[in-house]
């Protein structure tokens, strides 16, 4: 037995004699946090929480070991449970902040984090009052009181806006990744996946046999199809499969108020991804910074269009190794100059999962959890329309309901085929409201038969 084990053991029996010593609890979970074995954390807090243990604090512990894991509807089911404007538990406040910000929502989360601090100064953290923005523009307030209560560059107010752009200047640096994730780890899309094979993965894996026949590695590919089917995921796992850097571009990374800016900044994340190459630059939303320049009144779009272009083409430097994937929910809107060849000249649809694809993707998103021989088969064929995202949305709703269940009981119970169906009533396909826009397009606009693939789906071809 390493000594490792020999210390969790130790913990173990320690706190089974002392149930009441709640450091000495914290301390375990900690150690199994810092190992990385949620589970087994997970499982202790849960038979705690079963033999009625101290409750706020050990849900609390459950809610953090959850926020760790990624799990942040399971999270904030017991945080919200936790937050009582009548008696205030501060921490599980600062942990609801930390949970809203991940959402997106930066400004709740700077008021949840305020309220929590006004409770008890101890718990304020230097590294997170960072990422809100808290305190950040001290000393130097060019937009008057409110201006500390905005969370960086989150913020909405334009003056705000303006005062980060002229001070800091261009990104210039987004973080880049190594994805761990794999093909395997994509539920379904195989026809997809192998179309990104042959035009990414294959000319960096078989290098030397494209270079025969005069191929770089490079070029682009464009993936369109309803929200929440996976092309953000499917993008990063592509990185993944050949080891490559993952650079995801987002609107807020590229657009400036400052004439100039705004192209500047794009130029220094090509550049970024070709000092990192291979690199797959991931461009989410591609079309609200590629879209039609017949639609635009202003040249300041114009010119943004054309700066990528250019840079699509590689006219100051080589593309080569660097891999360049787009996804749009709306081609439609993309300027048809960045279909052209080498640039992404591969259109492809991201249908919602197939009934087989469903039980796949069903099964990803239960693994790890208590669930009792779940019928995914039954499940995924009742789930017809939904996208990937749906059923990540419907297994969390069932969990939401057990897990309220057992922190109301004291007692876990696992998922269950009727939980998941019952979730349903609840948690309706989000991709219908996409093909009733997608099938006028494809049907009276669509030139060179761009949205074929949208008709064969449909049925109407």
């Amino acid at each position: 037995m390493s000594d490792i084990e020999i210390t969790l053991a130790a913990l173990r029996e320690a706190v089974r004699l002392a149930p009441d010593n709640l450091p000495l609890l914290q301390h375990l979970i900690r150690t199994l946090s810092d190992l990385t074995r949620y589970d087994e954390a997970e499982q202790f807090l849960m038979a705690t929480l079963g033999a009625g243990g101290r409750q706020p604090a050990v849900q609390l512990m459950l809610a953090e070991v959850f926020y760790r894991q990624g799990k942040n509807s399971h999270a904030m089911a017991i945080v919200e449970t936790l937050c009582n404007p009548a008696a205030p538990h501060a921490p599980a406040i600062v942990l609801h902040a930390k949970l809203l910000y991940r959402e997106g929502k930066v400004d709740q989360a700077v008021r949840e984090y305020k309220r929590a601090v006004e409770h008890d100064g101890s718990l304020a953290e230097s590294e997170f009052e960072s990422l809100l923005g808290i305190g950040r523009w001290e000393g130097n307030d060019p937009a008057g009181d409110d201006f500390h209560d905005n969370a960086g560059d989150e913020i909405i107010d334009g003056r705000i806006r303006a005062f980060a752009a002229s001070s800091e200047g261009p990104p210039g640096a987004s973080p880049l990744e190594k994805p761990k994730l794999k093909f395997a780890d994509v539920g379904g899309m195989e026809s997809v996946k192998e179309q990104i094979r042959v035009k990414i993965i294959f000319p960096l894996t078989h290098a030397e046999m494209f270079a025969a026949y005069g191929k770089q590695a490079g070029g682009g590919i464009l993936l369109y199809g309803p929200p929440g089917c996976g092309k953000t995921y499917l993008a990063r796992a592509t990185a993944g499969e050949v080891n490559a850097h993952f650079l995801s571009i987002g609107i807020n990374d590229v657009l400036d108020m400052w004439l100039g800016n705004s192209e500047r900044n794009l130029h220094e994340l090509f550049e970024q991804a070709r000092r990192n190459r291979p690199c797959v630059l991931f461009f989410d939303e591609v079309d609200a910074l590629g879209a039609s320049r017949s639609d635009m009144r202003q040249s300041a779009g114009r010119h943004l269009v054309n700066q990528f272009l250019s840079e699509l083409d590689g006219v100051k430097a080589s593309n080569e190794g660097v891999l360049m994937l787009g996804a749009t929910n709306a081609p439609w809107h993309v300027d048809s100059a960045f279909r052209r060849p080498g640039r992404f000249d591969r259109v492809i649809f991201v249908p919602p999962p197939d009934a087989a694809a469903r039980e796949e993707v069903l099964g990803i998103h239960l693994a790890g959890k208590p669930a009792a021989d779940v019928d995914r088969r039954k499940v995924a064929a009742k789930a017809d329309e939904y996208s990937g995202a749906d059923l990540m949305a419907l297994v969390d709703a069932a969990v939401e309901v057990k897990l309220q269940e057992a922190i109301r009981s004291g007692r876990p119970t696992p998922l269950t085929t009727n939980d998941l169906i019952t979730a349903m009533r609840t948690v309706k396909p989000t991709t219908r409201e996409w093909f009733a826009t997608a099938r006028n397009h494809a049907l009276y606009a669509n030139q060179g038969g761009t949205y074929d693939d949208i008709l064969a789906y449909l049925k109407l071809k």
